[in-house]
């Protein structure tokens, strides 16, 4: 019955009563319509069939209007609905229905646009694996505050899961079982620590996504057998690369390096080596260790914490590319021409000893302000002929299409306790672009390579934006009073590049770029190549940091297998087709469990950071508009709410299709792009926000 139901549901695009569907089946007993109602009934309970209002049914995947998904609440007070391989659905803090973080949801669409936006119409499965929480004293003993205070649950722990905890500890916690609507019964996984402890704040963000510093003991086991330096049986069948001039660039506090360069220059040829840390030879798949590497997904950095995808003995030793040791590598080394194309590569297994560890700050002394600090002067001709080959690259790339966003990023600077006592914005230079772009040149390189050889592989994907939210945004752009000369025919990368050219030199240049950013497709991984349209590039993957990313320690795999083993049996075929698949869907949800953590500890350290800055003022512009008020972003990137209850001298009303709140009888508005000059009246660590009022509205705010 199941097969026959779902075959007429097919190609019925009207939700159609129990009756209707009995007759277009052409059953005739009352057995039978009593079959096809329980079998309507358990395609219901498994979301296949959605039953309206009305009794009537209908194939959930035939209504465009709703959607499952994860629900990801945001601090704000609203969420989203995470869904795969759209665009996320906003939920507004009165449309949650009782949705709480991790929940996979049922909503519906209620406004399309570049910010689609819905209500939650049920919760389908409450998949809550990670809380964190606080012992505190309670009335009756020791209980558990949970730290998300979004998440609204009732969990009873027995006597013996807190007996080792004391007030003040912060514990991981799983639930084991459902008592009751919201009611569960739960067990301290884990004492994570006290929260007075220094580093604590971040531990309790890192376990709350699943981040576990812990390796475990298979782990440390196998650990013994790594070996603290490269033996000699390890460089057979691997060329020599150690007479090579071969170096790295990194930041000033990085210990794990996984990629070092190389170049030589022949008249109007370059010959670039990118040459990557061999992981693969090390973390072998079915083991613990690769298996740890695959579950973690990503090393995570937290403000100055790092949390490796590897145990330290082999991001920061055996695999890490330090300076005068002899490592193992993967290099794809690539000739060039005057026009930044390739022209000849090669894709190989080798060893090398780098010359130098170098660091952005002193590269960058050297290429843009002529300056060379002791240790670097043999390598200064090298340097300045690379940056000549990065700007080649770079432009290649801007002529295709590449579309540079030129988004800032805060660094968080803390003391030796942890306490966060400075935000800055992160300057790119031109040493951070030449390591961008080389990279960027060699997993292009690989990509193509093995996407010829039409073989099982994972890309780096990025999708064509929805021209729907492209023409909101241009609307947008209408109300603050901009005209776009750019014809919007078809959505190709250089069309958005043309856009962004466009409002290079207008003061909102930042907040449009990021909304524009954000009115286009997430990248993933996925086994299957769509190319990368941000990129402007037809086959893209990541194999240049396989120490700190596992897709690149599967490239390097893939690689190892194709290329030296030549395995094409299909066996192997058949299973890295359905094998691959798992990898880029987890590999994805863990690079997004990975920003979240980065993004929520970002917020609680400004906040803990403004916390010592109550009544500062400062100059900041407009970032965004609510019904509940505006948020304002201050040069360093700390965002604070101006909320509506503290604009005072009037009463102001949200007016959406002008992105503005307007006083009603002043009709003075605040909108996206005003700068504006405020006080910090409010903030707080524990809950990561901050509130500003106005003390000056720079921009007259006339009507």
């Amino acid at each position: 019955m199941k097969e026959q139901v779902l075959e007429l549901l097919q190609d019925i695009h009207e939700a159609k009563d129990l009756i209707s569907l009995n007759d277009l089946l052409g059953l005739t007993t009352a057995e039978e319509l009593k079959d096809l109602s329980d079998t309507l009934d358990e395609l219901v309970k498994e979301y296949i069939v959605f039953k309206t209002k009305k009794d009537k049914y209908i194939l959930l995947k035939n209504c465009p209007n709703l959607k499952i998904g994860k629900f990801s609440a945001n601090k704000k007070g609203f969420g989203f609905v995470i869904l795969n391989k759209e665009d996320d659905l906003y939920i507004g803090k009165e449309n949650m229905n009782g949705a709480i973080e991790g929940d996979v949801v049922l909503a519906e669409i209620i406004k399309k646009g570049m910010k689609p936006e819905g209500h939650i119409i049920r919760v389908i499965k409450r998949d809550i694996k990670n809380l964190v929480g606080e012992v505190v004293e309670g009335k009756k003993g020791l209980e558990v505050k949970l730290d998300d205070e979004k998440i609204d649950l009732d969990i009873k722990f027995d006597k013996d899961s807190l007996k080792k905890c004391v007030p003040g500890h912060k514990v991981w916690i799983k639930l084991i079982k459902e008592l009751g609507k919201n009611r569960y019964l739960g067990k301290i996984e884990k004492i994570i620590g006290h929260k007075d402890d220094p580093g604590m704040d971040i531990l309790t963000i890192a376990y709350k996504y699943d981040i576990n510093p812990d390796f475990g003991l298979e782990v440390e086991e196998e650990l013994k057998e790594i070996p603290e330096e490269v033996k000699e049986t390890e460089l057979l069948d691997r060329r020599d690369l150690t007479s090579w001039q071969i170096f790295t660039i990194d930041g000033d506090h990085t210990k794990d390096i996984d990629d070092a360069i190389s170049l030589t220059k022949d008249k109007d040829t370059y010959t670039l080596g990118v040459h990557i840390a061999d992981v693969s030879n090390y973390v072998k798949e079915n083991t613990a260790l690769g298996d740890a590497a695959y579950e973690r997904g990503t090393s995570n950095y937290l403000a100055d914490t790092v949390i490796p995808m590897l145990p330290h003995q082999l991001s920061n030793g055996i695999c890490s590319l330090n300076e005068g040791v002899i490592r193992l590598t993967m290099s794809c080394v690539m000739k060039i021409d005057q026009r930044g194309k390739v022209i000849d590569y090669d894709i190989f297994p080798s060893y090398i000893k780098s010359s130098k560890k170098m660091t952005y700050s002193k590269v960058n002394d050297i290429l843009m302000r002529d300056i060379i600090a002791p240790g670097y002067e043999e390598f200064v001709n090298t340097l300045k002929d690379m940056n000549e080959l990065a700007h080649i690259l770079r432009k290649e790339k801007m002529d295709r299409g590449y579309i540079d966003f030129n988004l800032d990023e805060p660094e968080i600077v803390q003391d030796e306790n942890g306490q966060a006592i400075d935000v800055i914005k992160v300057e790119r230079e031109d040493g951070e672009k030449l390591i961008e772009d080389f990279m960027i040149a060699a997993n292009e390189t690989v990509a193509a390579h093995i996407y010829n050889m039409d073989l099982p592989f994972i890309y780096r994907v990025h999708g064509e934006p929805n021209r729907e939210k492209i023409d909101d945004f241009v609307n947008l752009l209408k109300i603050l009073g901009y005209k776009l000369q750019t014809r919007i025919v078809d959505l190709t990368p250089k069309t958005m590049q043309k856009i962004l050219s466009e409002l290079d030199d207008k003061p909102e240049f930042k907040i449009l770029s990021s909304m524009l950013l954000r009115s286009m497709k997430k990248a993933e991984y996925r086994k299957e190549n769509t190319g990368h349209f941000g990129l402007a590039s037809k086959a893209y993957t990541h194999f240049t940091s396989p120490i700190r990313r596992f897709p690149d320690l599967t490239v390097h795999r893939l690689l190892k297998k194709y290329l030296i083993d030549k395995d094409f049996s299909m066996q192997t075929i058949d299973y890295l087709n359905t094998n691959l698949v798992t990898v880029a869907e987890h590999s994805s949800e863990r690079e997004v469990a990975a920003q979240q953590a980065e993004r929520d500890v970002a917020d609680m350290k400004m906040a803990e950071y403004m916390e010592n800055h109550i009544g500062d003022i400062y100059e900041g512009i407009i970032n965004s508009v609510t019904n509940y008020g505006f948020y304002v972003e201050l040069p360093n990137l700390i965002e604070g709410l101006v909320h509506v209850n503290n604009l005072k001298g009037d009463y102001y009303e949200y007016v959406p299709e002008l992105l503005s709140l307007i006083g009603k009888r002043t009709k003075k508005f605040y909108r996206i792009g005003d700068k504006i000059t405020v006080r910090c009246i409010n903030a707080s660590k524990e809950t990561a926000l901050i509130d500003f009022e106005v003390v000056e509205d720079t921009n007259g705010n006339k009507k």
